[in-house]
Order: C-alpha cells, then structure tokens, then sequence
C-alpha cells in the first residue's frame, strides 16, 4: 500500500534569504514572576510506572505532589526539596503508577514547618504511557525554536502556539531542542513589529543561563499546555551557544568577550529546568528511548554532546562522528531490538537541509557544498539499519525555521528502504525557508513551507508560518503525520501504513 500525501499553501519553491528587518536596541529584563509556584509545573520522562514531576518555589521549600487517578478516593504523594544551587526548582519522581492511567495531581510548594509558601496548589494532569504489548493509538507533538532573532513573547499573546498546542490535546509533547534561545536576547519591539516583553542578555554563566528559561518559561500559554501535557525535552545549539559542541562552545567574542565554557553550565540550566529525574547530572546521557504502547518507539538522540568539531573533514577514510561511539552503539542495538511497529528517531538537526556555515563549518548531518557535515556516520548508520531489517522509521527533527518533508532512498541496491524525514518550525522565532537540500540521500522533497517570506511582515502574518509536527498512529498501526501552523491550519498531511500492511 502505497503512501498518501496532501498538502495546502504550497506555491512555488523560491530561494530566499532570512526575512530581516533592522530594530532598536530595547532596555533590560523584566524581573521573573513571583509567587509560590513561580514558574508552572509539568510532567516528564513519563512511563508505563514512572514520571518526574518539575516544579519552582519562590523560597527554599518542599514541593508535594498528591495524585489520584480517575474517580478513586486514593492517593499517592512524593516530595522533593529545592535548593538554591538549581535555582529553586525541584524534580519529583512518582513511582508505582499504572499504565494508560489519567492522574490528576495537586502541587505545592511548602516551608520546613509544613505551611503552605503562598496561597495554594497548582493543578497538574499527565497521562501514563500504555503497556508495550498494548496496541494503542497515539497522538504525540513536537516541535521548537521558541524566542530566537528576536521573536519573543508577544505582550498579549506571549507563545500563542502552546495555545494551538493545546487544543490537539496529544498524548505528550517532545519539545526538540532551541526552547530557549540562551545566546539572542529578546528586545521589547520584536522583528515582525509587535510589542514584546523584553527578555534577559545573552547568558554567559549559570544564572544567566537559568535567566533565560525563566524568562521562556514565565509565558502562560506554555504553563498551561505543560501542565497537561507530558514532557519529554530534547536539547540543540541554543540552549548553549549557536552550533555549539564540546570543541567549540564558547560562542561569539562580542557576547562572551572571556571566551570561557559554556557547555558546563548550559547543560546545567538545561537539566535544571526540564522534568528529568534528580539523579540526572552533568555525566548522565541525554539520549533515551521512550515507549508507548506497541506501535511507537521514540529514539531521542544527542546531537550536542559527543561531537567532532564542525570544522573537521568528514571523509571516508576519517569519518566524523556527531554521536560518539558509546552512543552509536546504543542506537544501533536498540534500533535492532526494537519490536515497536514504528520507530521515530528524534534529531535535533535535520538529515538533508545544510545547516551551519563556510567559516564555522557544516552543524547538521549534510555535507552539501562542503566537506565538513557528518553525512559518513549517518550513511553507516542507515546501512547497519537496512542491513539488519530495521523498517518502519521516520525522522522528525525542527532547527531550521522552516518545514519541509524528505522521502529519502539512499541505496540504489536496495530501493526498498526507503523512509521519510521532517522538519518542523519553528514554533515561534525567525523564518527563514530555502531551496537548498543535499542530495546524499537521494531524497524527493515532497513539501516545503513557506515558500519565501516578507521581511517587513506583521506579526499576525508570522504566526501563519510558525509550525509544529503532529503524528497519529491508530490501532492497525497507520501512522499520520501533520503539519499544523499556529492558526490551527493542517499544511501537510502524509499517511504511512506499516511496512506489509
């Protein structure tokens, strides 16, 4: 059975340069917001038993998660303190939940002698993953870039794509990488003329760091989509620094004129501020597999940690490597193993789109005019999976401000593995669409959107190109991808049966 594709607004594809317009230099931060809870609540690293509740107290404090499923009178609670070396946020784990349960929690933050810090709970509600052998449906979302070039919270609207988040009502949400843009402060006029809420300076230090995803998480659109919809965080370059890897991460000279390291305390803010369990640290691996139910097994790669510098040759003979061995290893024998019917490898740098630039070298998997990508790992990597019968994957990635849809046929000696990528976004900075693609994967592009953009557009007309990526997959197995703008408006569609259906 072959695929189907539909796709609306498409019109001709045009190489255009970024949509730019020139603006003031705006004044300082706005302080962060005050309260007991000051930041929102959500749910992460969700599991068939397990999830990780992230929340931040105005003071030094216990949080207290109390949760009931369904309509049964019992409960179950954790607590978890804040400290001040993580900025007053806390993780708190629940253990022993049921699977395809919805919970509904109270969350508090309270003093040593037991009194509430302010006045009450914050509600939160999460759903737990189902069984692996449970053929489920699923409807999950991801997306990212959130304030960058200066499209920040809007002074009404704030991120109003959390609100178009929201109304899908997904299962979970993969927020993939750039969901703060740590090196671009955002000023009070934004690039599409709206009046915003200035943002703090591009953050060179662990409390500037934590700055930056107070300010992103401050918004109340994304407070009310987290609060009901399960987390599972991915980083990318702008949680540190534009292109970063640990060969190069101390980003440009006029914003971090000491040069220092800023991997070490980005990772930390990053950690500190994404629902994962409190044992995470700074020496713990990113990449994971989450399950739900039979049909979805997600791969949540990082990109970021263990790669060669931009700068060096990729070759045949001295192949680069954006994973690193110990991470490639992981994926190739989880790939394998995997009996879920859809894997979905989760990159935050897309496979065919160039990325980076001439001086500082390619970022993403693509080589394109250039021989400094990581094209060699993933070609071995695609071939370990064709070799090994791995079907049924598709790629989602976001970082280049635009969306676009590959089908990719790398072999000419087996055209039947064939498989799809896309790329969403962002879901609220800068647009920037372009022509160019690779054509290592002997890829078809099979949409684009949008096709040019106007420098001088308002705010209203941006909101139209910010995108997200939905994707379904019911009981038999087809799965469904999306791409929805901030409207609400279905740009593309493509229905995928199971390899044999």
């Amino acid at each position: 059975m072959r695929p189907t594709v539909s796709y609306a607004l498409l019109t001709g594809l045009l190489t255009v340069s970024a949509c730019v317009r020139a603006l003031p230099h705006d004044g300082p931060a706005t302080g962060s917001a005050t309260g007991p809870l000051t930041h929102g609540v959500m749910a992460g690293e969700v599991t068939p038993s397990r999830a990780v509740v992230w929340a931040r107290c105005a003071e030094p404090a216990e949080v207290t998660v109390v949760c009931r499923a369904g309509a049964t009178a019992d409960t179950l609670s954790a607590v978890a303190r804040t400290a001040p070396e993580r900025d007053l946020t806390a993780h708190v784990v629940l253990e022993h939940l049921q699977p395809a349960r919805t919970y509904r929690c109270s969350v508090r933050c309270r003093r040593d002698r037991g009194a509430d810090t302010g006045s009450g709970a914050v509600e939160l509600t999460f759903a737990t993953a189902p069984a692996p052998d449970t053929p489920a449906p699923v409807r999950f979302a991801w997306g990212g870039d959130v304030g960058g070039q200066n499209v920040c919270r809007d002074r009404d609207l704030g991120y109003p794509a959390f609100n178009t988040l929201a109304a899908q009502r997904p299962d979970f949400f993969v927020a993939l990488g750039d969901m703060i843009y740590a090196d671009d402060p955002c000023r009070a006029v934004g690039r599409y003329g709206n009046q915003q809420i200035p943002g703090p300076p591009a953050a060179t230090s662990l409390p500037a760091f934590w700055a930056a995803w107070r300010y992103n998480r401050e918004d109340p659109a994304f407070r009310s989509f987290a609060a009901t919809t399960p987390y599972y965080a991915v980083w990318d370059d702008h949680e540190v620094a534009n292109d970063f890897g640990p060969h190069h991460d101390t980003g440009q000279p006029d914003t971090n004129p000491g040069q220092r390291h800023l991997l070490p305390p980005g990772l930390q803010a990053f950690l500190d501020y994404n629902p994962f369990p409190p044992d995470t640290d700074t020496s713990h691996t990113l990449y994971r597999t989450v399950r739900w139910g039979r049909h979805v097994e997600l791969f949540l790669l990082d990109t970021r940690q263990y790669r060669d510098a931009n700068v060096a040759t990729d070759s045949a003979a001295q192949p680069k490597s954006m994973l690193g061995a110990a991470q490639r290893a992981w994926l190739e024998e989880r790939l394998r193993a995997s009996g879920a019917t859809w894997k979905i490898i989760v990159t935050s740098v897309p496979l065919a789109i160039p990325t980076g630039n001439p001086r500082r070298g390619r970022d993403g998997w693509a080589n394109f005019d250039q021989s400094t990508g990581f094209e060699h790992e993933l070609l071995a990597l695609l071939r370990f999976m064709q070799r090994h019968g791995v079907r049924n994957h598709l790629w989602i990635s976001t970082d280049v401000h635009f969306s676009a849809v590959f089908r990719h046929a790398p072999f000419a000696d087996d055209p039947s593995f064939r498989f799809y990528e896309v790329d969403t976004g962002p879901l609220h900075a800068g647009v920037f669409p372009k022509q160019e693609f690779d054509t290592t994967l002997r890829p078809e592009r099979a949409f684009l959107f949008p096709s040019t953009c106007d420098a001088n557009a308002d705010f209203r007309t941006a909101q139209t190109w910010f995108t997200f990526g939905e994707i379904r997959i019911d009981e038999a197995g087809v799965l469904t991808v999306d791409v929805v703008n901030t409207p609400g408006e279905r740009l593309f569609t493509l229905r995928l049966p199971p390899a044999g259906a």
